[in-house]
């Protein structure tokens, strides 16, 4: 055998090393020749310019978020040749409120626990489905208060989607197979993924809602687009002093904090708005509601409880903090300002300003300097009764008198309420008309704590801890009402208003063709022209879309595509004035779909919208101990996804009307045992045989009550996210 000398051993090691070490280093002066000379990579550009409107690669369209496209071969002349092209069908699809993408012809899109498609417009064909199995993932308290993410996220040949037990998955553009998955929160800490990704140069970035049920301290991760690994977290309030703080923003945030917050986790979930800047390499993220609601208990003594309610701006390679602006300190009405944020250059007093707009649910628009986080304006938008107005030289709102309900033993009402005068849909800023379309609310919230205090708090795992006094009620319809309105942000006014049907309409996109389109809870798709407001097109999509629309072309064809699919707040929580439109996710269809010029594509045949009928067996007698029991566990456990009053949205089954609570077996089997997790009821293994029965006595009593035409009575919604 032959004999290898020591020394000549270590020569060839050292050889090896010395040629490893070139190799790197050549690769590195590459990588940073090919980044300093050639510039952001073709991802980076498309995201920034979206290929001049020939695709739509983010959520708002572009890195600026303004749900805008330059294409115009669909424009005010011609919509009224506006017709469908192809529809696919998602059958079993509870929430569809949902944004697609578009690339290179390709339409993606997530609907329900964050099942991902590939849809090729040309050959009308669906690529390949992805399903991370999200109900199979076992117990955990994320599963039951989100119903999937609201859009996904596109960068270099990958599709990125977050899913409600708070994965981030990494999936293979064109063959649908996932690249690689990671683990984003404690899975039975209760947070859940509702917002969709953002990537921005090789970083991608996720947040999470669930302040208003678990003990939650919010953050924002961004993770190395290629790999998965983390990069860095951002914190947006402070924890337990005594553990130390992560950075000098949490040891400043702390000092506006009182009592010990850290043991109610603060709140401050980034469940939806991030926006990145390239001009000025910042990303922004829209930080959450206090957790729990009353700031008396989580914070004694008051404080400003930074940043809940705040605009972030964070440093885009290291995520340390920049500036701040909140739009609500001391945040205790679930005011928060997790909405969509756009950046801009406009024109104000003769002088070009960077700024950034947000409309957040409070009821005002802010104009911020997204250089510095100043305020430059901000007016009301709709009904408001909390603030007199924004002190413009503190830019601290003027709050009314007696708001803060825990301060005394009343019932306090305000505009907007929690639902907010603008909620997650997005609005949309057409550069043309110097206009942002806004769908906007006009909707009451009452505030009650009488009695609960900081020592009588107690937390509940799985349930929701606002620190108020709930009861149930249904939402009538006439509770509530809503427009899409133009409003100019530099004169701070609106320039026009229509209605539109309920509330929580779907978002907005609008183009260099003049318009502005919207899908509504009536089940159509509409185009209005984008200066006057004058509806120019509709389309009887079957079934309401709590979506936005996006545009593209391929082959120099111009497509509107959307998400006909009910989904989301309006669908689960709202009561009647959500199911006054009779969708129901058995029998109505959410599909998604695509128009162009001249399409003459048909809609098959779908089941005409209809009310839920109650059940009931006569047999049954009521206790009414167990029905009042029941009412306070079914506002904590269940309203959240079967409705206000037991009156279901159409997103879930109406209990009112389903078999199952007719029997007690089976009823515990539901919701204790978990037979129907599969379907996308989570089980509640805490609860006790004599909880669930209590429950299902409410659920008989109310389904008696609609059957005998009992006026129902009326509540104000306390929303999931």
């Amino acid at each position: 055998m032959a004999q290898v000398k020591t020394g000549t051993s270590k020569g060839i090691w050292l050889t090896l090393l010395a040629v490893a070490t070139t190799v790197l280093f050549v690769l590195y002066w590459q990588w940073h020749a090919r980044h300093s000379v050639e510039g952001p990579s073709p991802s980076a550009v498309l995201l920034t310019n979206g290929n001049a409107g020939a695709d739509w690669p983010s959520y708002g369209g572009t890195y600026d978020e303004w749900h805008y496209s330059p294409l115009g071969e669909v424009n005010a002349g011609t919509v009224d040749r506006l017709g469908l092209v192809a529809a696919l069908d998602l059958p079993e699809t509870h929430n569809a409120g949902t944004v697609p993408l578009a690339v290179d012809g390709v339409i993606y899109f997530t609907v329900d626990q964050s099942i991902v498609r590939a849809f090729d417009v040309k050959t009308k064909k669906l690529l390949w489905t992805f399903n991370p199995q999200v109900m199979k993932r076992g117990e955990g308290l994320s599963l039951r208060q989100g119903w999937g993410p609201r859009g996904i996220a596109w960068w270099d040949g990958k599709i990125y989607v977050g899913t409600t037990d708070g994965r981030l998955i990494a999936i293979d553009a064109k063959t649908g197979k996932q690249r690689w998955s990671t683990q984003t929160f404690d899975f039975a800490g209760g947070g859940y993924i509702s917002g969709p990704p953002r990537i921005f140069d090789g970083l991608v970035l996720i947040g999470f809602g669930g302040a208003d049920y678990g003990n939650i301290r919010g953050y924002v991760t961004a993770y190395d687009a290629q790999t998965g690994r983390k990069v860095w977290r951002f914190y947006t309030v402070p924890g337990n002093p005594a553990d130390g703080f992560e950075n000098e923003a949490m040891r400043m945030a702390a000092k506006t904090w009182k009592g010990e917050w850290w043991k109610y986790g603060g709140g401050g979930t980034v469940w939806n708005a991030m926006t990145y800047d390239p001009e000025l390499d910042l990303v922004y993220i829209g930080v959450g509601n206090g957790s729990p609601w009353n700031q008396a208990v989580r914070s004694p003594g008051g404080g400003d409880n930074l940043f809940l309610a705040s605009i972030v701006a964070l440093d885009a390679k290291t995520g340390e903090y920049r500036w701040h602006y909140q739009v609500n300190p001391g945040e205790s009405w679930d005011y928060t300002a997790t909405m969509d944020m756009q950046i801009a250059t406009v024109t104000i007093d003769g002088k070009p300003r960077k700024v950034l707009f947000q409309a957040p649910k409070n009821g005002f628009f802010y104009v911020i300097d997204r250089s510095n986080g100043k305020l430059i304006s901000a007016e009301k938008i709709a009904k408001v009764t909390w603030a007199e107005r924004i002190d413009l030289t503190t830019g601290r709102p003027v709050e009314a008198p007696g708001i803060r309900y825990y301060k005394n033993d009343k019932t306090v009402l305000i505009y907007p309420g929690n639902v907010g005068a603008h909620s997650w849909a997005p609005m949309s800023f057409n550069p043309q008309t110097g206009l942002v379309y806004i769908p906007t609310n006009e909707i009451a919230g009452a505030f009650n704590s009488k009695g609960v205090t900081r020592q009588s708090y107690k937390y509940v795992p799985g349930k929701g801890n606002l620190g108020i006094n709930l009861r149930d009620g249904d939402v009538p319809t006439n509770a509530g009402s809503s427009t899409l309105q133009a409003w100019d942000p530099v004169r701070q006014r609106q320039v026009w208003s229509v209605p539109t049907p309920g509330i929580l309409n779907g978002g907005t996109m609008t183009t260099a063709g003049g318009l502005v389109f919207q899908g509504l809870n009536d089940g159509t798709l509409r185009a209005f022209d984008a200066r006057s407001g004058k509806e120019l097109w509709s389309f009887d999509a079957h079934m309401g879309i709590a979506g936005a629309p996006i545009t593209f072309s391929t082959d120099g064809r111009q497509y509107i595509a959307v998400v006909a699919g009910w989904g989301g707040t309006n669908a689960t929580m709202m009561g009647k004035i959500a199911a006054q439109f009779g969708w129901q996710y058995r029998r109505s269809i959410n599909r998604l779909l695509v128009f162009a010029l001249d399409g003459k594509a048909q809609l098959e045949e779908s089941p005409a919208p209809e009310a839920a009928v109650p059940v009931d067996d006569p047999e049954m007698k009521l206790d009414p101990g167990r029905v009042e029991a029941g009412m306070e566990a079914y506002v904590g456990y269940c309203s959240g996804c079967h409705g206000a009053g037991v009156v279901a949205g159409g997103q879930v089954p109406d209990l009112r009307a389903s078999a199952f609570p007719l029997d007690a077996e089976m009823m515990r089997q539901v919701v204790i045992g978990g037979i129907l997790q599969p379907n996308g009821m989570p089980a509640f293994k805490e609860l006790s045989p004599d909880t669930v029965e209590n429950i299902r006595q409410y659920i008989r009593s109310r389904a008696r009550a609609a059957l005998s035409g009992e006026s129902e009575p009326e509540g104000v919604a306390v929303l999931p996210r």
